[in-house]
């Protein structure tokens, strides 16, 4: 895609696989109301649970292939708050809780994702239970962390684990007194039965009711009745092969990140790869140990240099980090990423060095503030810190959230010449990537 340095994340790929099955989710016709004659096609409340259950256990098997140390010895929650893209205030205080905190909720982690999740396929009352358990811990998440809209995304699609009894007890009775009338002429979208069936009648075998009868057959004497009779089979049979290739693409790579190389045709999964509607997800495989925050400075004399200010990413250590999710600025995301890299692979910082030294307006917008406003800086460069949270002591007595330490040039300084050429005056003095 046009944008694809920014919309390369597993979240992107989720929401996409998503917004695709919803599509047959979706009530039938032009004016749908509630979905009040047409139950949705169980075979898409199917596929979206299992997108669901794909992306905790997946990311659970990840963790455990990847044989990333950390996950091995529960510690890799010591300091998960503090090293991810955009921490919050939030995990300021959960980082300084007790070792045997970190290592329960690393452990934790692990069970949820590659043991309760299995809930899906058991019975009404798990599954209730799996839901408020999996809902907790994302509120959690989102509390402490900043990972866009990825745990809104789950927290949604979970709620395909409840059935219409259990959600009409939390509506007002106005409302479900509506609903307990509309739910007579509709199907019930619980989880836990007929996964595969593409018949969009009551999922219980429930009869509708008769004004639901009547109405259907009122329309099916009208010629959109009668086309949309015409053409059922042909629309359930080519829905049949969607839904059963996307099931096929999907389960064919989770097979393959737990017996890699395990005999399976890898055309059918290839074909949908650039469409990114049957992806494999694995989310945290490997923690990283330490927090590098890249900074933009800029220079009229190549002496004295003036900080370009982020809109999200920590750089004030006296700055609380905020929680910004749902909503993810992506250029500070990318920043992230390439701060465990070298500059090398990750041309987003001198590109926008040389935008920077051009003034332009859509880079320019990207940060808080132009200390610049008149006219651009005759000189650019990426300089690369290190940060830690401070301790309880050092915050009570300095009002610091942050600490940090200048590790040196992380890309090479750039100079505007006078003829208008980028020329480089300096290199970094070295490539290593950081862990």
């Amino acid at each position: 895609s046009a944008a694809s340095e920014f919309s390369g994340y597993q979240s992107d790929g989720m929401l996409l696989e998503a917004g695709f099955i919803s599509l047959f989710l979706a009530p039938q016709g032009w004016r749908p109301g509630l979905g009040r004659w047409h139950a949705p096609i169980r075979a898409s409340v199917f596929l979206l649970l299992w997108e669901w259950f794909r992306i905790y256990f997946e990311s659970g098997v990840a963790k455990i292939a990847s044989g990333d140390p950390e996950w091995r010895h529960f510690t890799a929650m010591d300091e998960y708050y503090q090293n991810g893209p955009l921490p919050t205030w939030l995990g300021w205080y959960v980082q300084h809780f007790p070792y045997w905190f970190h290592a329960s909720t690393a452990f934790g982690t692990l069970a949820l994702e590659l043991v309760l999740v299995w809930m899906l396929f058991l019975p009404r009352r798990w599954r209730i239970v799996c839901f408020f358990t999996m809902t907790v811990w994302q509120i959690a998440i989102i509390l402490t962390t900043n990972y866009t809209f990825l745990n809104y995304l789950v927290l949604v699609l979970g709620f395909l684990l409840l059935d219409d009894h259990l959600l009409a007890r939390f509506l007002p009775r106005r409302w479900k007194e509506r609903f307990l009338a509309t739910a007579k002429a509709t199907a019930e979208c619980g989880a836990g039965a007929a996964w595969f069936s593409l018949n969009s009648t009551d999922q219980l075998g429930a009869a509708p009711s008769t004004e639901a009868s009547v109405a259907k057959e009122d329309r099916d004497r009208t010629w959109t009745g009668q086309f949309r009779t015409q053409f059922a089979f042909p629309r359930t049979a080519i829905t049949a092969v969607v839904f059963g290739w996307l099931f096929y693409a999907s389960t064919a790579q989770m097979i393959w990140m737990i017996r890699p190389g395990f005999p399976l045709p890898a055309t059918p999964v290839a074909a949908l790869e650039p469409f990114r509607i049957a992806g494999r997800y694995g989310l945290f495989a490997v923690m990283t140990r330490g927090r590098y925050e890249i900074e933009f400075q800029g220079s009229a004399d190549g002496q004295n240099w003036v900080t370009y200010p982020f809109r999200f990413k920590p750089q004030d250590p006296s700055k609380a980090p905020g929680i910004y999710a749902p909503y993810q600025p992506r250029f500070d995301w990318n920043l992230w990423f390439a701060s465990l890299g070298e500059w090398r692979s990750n041309p987003i910082v001198p590109r926008t060095e040389e935008r920077l030294l051009t003034d332009s307006s859509d880079v320019v917008s990207l940060f808080a503030a132009n200390p610049f406003p008149h006219e651009p800086p005759r000189q650019v460069r990426a300089v690369i810190w290190q940060y830690w949270f401070t301790t309880p002591v050092e915050k009570r007595t300095q009002r610091l959230w942050w600490r940090r330490e200048l590790l040196g040039l992380y890309a090479p300084t750039l100079e505007r010449e006078p003829d208008g050429k980028i020329a480089v005056v300096q290199w970094p003095n070295s490539l290593a990537p950081r862990q």
